[in-house]
Formats: structure tokens, C-alpha cells, sequence
């Protein structure tokens, strides 16, 4: 872990990694929905795209048409190109469900789909294009991957594990600057929870920025005497299943923390795996299956119960 805990956003980390990719590789290639700037991918833009340079073909530009953006996408990959489709979490999920599935996971073409602002995490701009239900719905499609970075290093880890492992996957990533949580030599593996601290009183399993709520939280009951397990669960399909059931077997309550409704998501998805294991109290904090507004990221996270605050007690009365 990080001890300076810099600033800064998942989908910075994104557009640094996918840009050396794409240098790597020449058969990374990106499929903007004419928002590269909100999704850091202007400088693969600027190196890998005919716009720049007459040799360079990695980059296209299909225009506010996120349905086309997947239908291309599945016409590189049956060419042996990898493509990432790059927009908000709201329309690469949603607006493109059907070609998701029938273009892309269906025929399961190595597409990558790579999205910024999820979650409430565009905050003023409101409702529309808050994702909350994203993760849930790219879930329940066989064939998919879903996954979100915790931090800045845990994105570009994730975007190159990605890259180099066949399949469609759905990477998530958030708008806000947010406490580095990890260092370079840290090791991510897809459908691995990544644990942060052991402990023996209660396990707090998060995703993507609340990961950082769970750290915190995890210190102040430490104070309190409660010894907290913290994992990073980046990937919640496929979900660590033995990740989750060493904490239902060994610690048998859990707290789930995630920036996303807590209907079909992280929470849903560790409650499965108690529920089939017959043991266990889970506690789920995240949107409380209601839309969001235009207000402050943290106001809004607040407003469904995604703090510090409320990890601590939710915690303290399961003892």
C-alpha cells in the first residue's frame, strides 16, 4: 500500500496504460464514442490514430452512436484486432446491452469494454448519467468479465491483464481523483480477491473507490478492538468464490461496500455464495436501489449510506 495516498482517478490510470498497450501492440486498438477526452484516451489518440500520423490505424472515432461502437468493435476482433470501446459507464452498458450480448458475448469475441464516470461518481451531472446498475446487468451475461479498479495502479493493472487475457470484459472506472491505494510491484489477478489485511471479527469486502472507504474504516475499528479483514474484490464476475467463502467459514460476518446498487452487484453476488453455503451474515452497504441527483460526489454517497461512518457502525453491531 501507498503510504504518500496521492490523488488521482482509475480512468487516468486507464488512459496512461491503454496508450503504452497500443505502442506495444499493434493490434490494441481503441473505439471511441467521440468522448476520449472524459476517458484519458486522447494521447493514444494523438500517437496511434491516421488523424496524427498516415501509418497509424489504431484508433477510431464512431461518433455518439455507443450501439455502433460495439458492432464495430465485434467486426476488429473477428479480424484479430483488441479493441476497447471507450464511453461513460451509463451508455457503454445500458445503450449497448443488446449488441453486448448478441455481438459481442454471444459469439464471445475479445472486445473490451472500458468505461469511465460509474457509479454516482458524476455527480452534478446528474441522474442520467450516473451508472448504478451496470456491473449488474453486464454480470448476468455469460461470457462476460466484470471488473473495477480500486485505485490509479490497480487500473493500469487491470487494463493490461485485460488486454492480455482472451474474452469480453467490462473494465469500470470513476471520474473523481481518489487516494492511491497500491504500488507498482502489487499483483492483481482476474477473479482474485486481492487481501489487504486480515483479521478475525468481521471482513469487509469492496470494490473500485469504496475500497478506500473499507481501509479506513478497517483502522478505526482496529482502534475499537474489532479485527477487520479487508479485501479488494476488483473482479465481481467471475467472483472469488473461495475468497468469500474462507470469510463466511472463518470470520461468518461480512460487510460489502460498493459505489453501484446494491441489487445484482457485489453485495448480491457474496450473498449468493452465503446463501448457498447455508452460514453466514452478510450486511450490504451501496445505492439503496434508488437514482441518483445532481449533487457532490461525496453528498451523494452519503445520501446512501456509502461512508466511513456508517462501515464502522454496521460493524460494530454485528459483534
Amino acid at each position: 500500500m501507498s503510504e504518500e495516498l496521492k490523488k488521482i482517478a482509475t480512468r487516468d490510470g486507464f488512459g496512461e496504460e491503454i496508450l503504452k498497450l497500443g505502442l506495444e501492440n499493434p493490434e490494441i486498438m481503441i473505439v471511441d464514442a467521440d468522448i476520449g477526452k472524459s476517458c484519458k484516451t486522447g494521447a493514444f489518440r494523438k500517437e496511434l490514430s491516421a488523424e496524427y500520423h498516415e501509418d497509424k490505424n489504431q484508433y477510431v472515432n464512431v461518433g455518439i452512436a455507443e450501439q455502433n461502437a460495439a458492432g464495430v468493435a465485434a467486426g476488429l476482433a473477428t479480424c484479430g484486432k483488441i479493441p476497447f470501446v471507450v464511453t461513460y459507464a451509463v451508455f457503454g452498458s445500458l445503450r449497448m446491452c443488446e449488441m453486448i450480448r448478441q455481438e459481442i458475448c454471444y459469439t464471445n469475441l475479445n472486445v473490451k469494454i472500458a468505461c469511465s464516470h460509474g457509479g454516482v461518481t458524476p455527480a452534478n451531472d446528474g441522474a442520467s448519467h450516473q451508472a448504478i446498475e451496470d456491473m449488474g446487468v453486464l454480470r448476468s451475461i455469460p461470457n462476460m468479465t466484470v471488473m473495477m479498479p480500486a485505485d490509479y495502479v490497480s487500473a493500469k493493472k487491470l487494463t493490461r491483464a485485460a488486454a492480455e487475457t482472451d474474452g469480453p470484459m467490462y473494465l469500470r472506472f470513476t471520474r473523481d481523483a481518489i487516494p492511491q491505494i497500491y504500488d507498482e510491484s502489487v499483483e492483481l489477478v482476474i477473479g482474485k480477491a486481492h487481501q489487504i489485511q486480515d483479521g478475525k471479527d468481521v471482513a469487509i469486502i469492496a470494490n473500485g473507490d469504496t475500497v478506500r472507504l473499507a481501509i479506513e474504516a478497517a483502522n478505526l475499528l482496529e482502534e475499537k478492538g474489532i479485527s477487520v479483514r479487508v479485501l479488494d474484490m476488483h473482479t465481481i464476475k467471475p467472483l472469488d468464490v473461495e475468497a468469500v467463502t474462507a470469510c463466511v467459514n472463518e470470520i461468518g460476518k461480512i460487510i460489502t461496500v460498493e459505489d453501484h446498487n446494491i441489487m445484482n452487484g457485489l453485495g448480491s453476488a457474496v450473498c449468493e455464495v452465503a446463501a448457498e453455503l447455508g452460514k453466514g451474515i452478510v450486511k450490504r452497504i451501496g445505492i439503496q436501489d434508488q437514482f441518483g441527483q445532481s449533487a457532490p460526489y461525496e453528498r451523494l454517497l452519503a445520501i446512501n449510506g456509502i461512508t466511513v461512518e456508517n462501515i464502522v457502525e454496521t460493524a460494530e453491531k454485528m459483534q
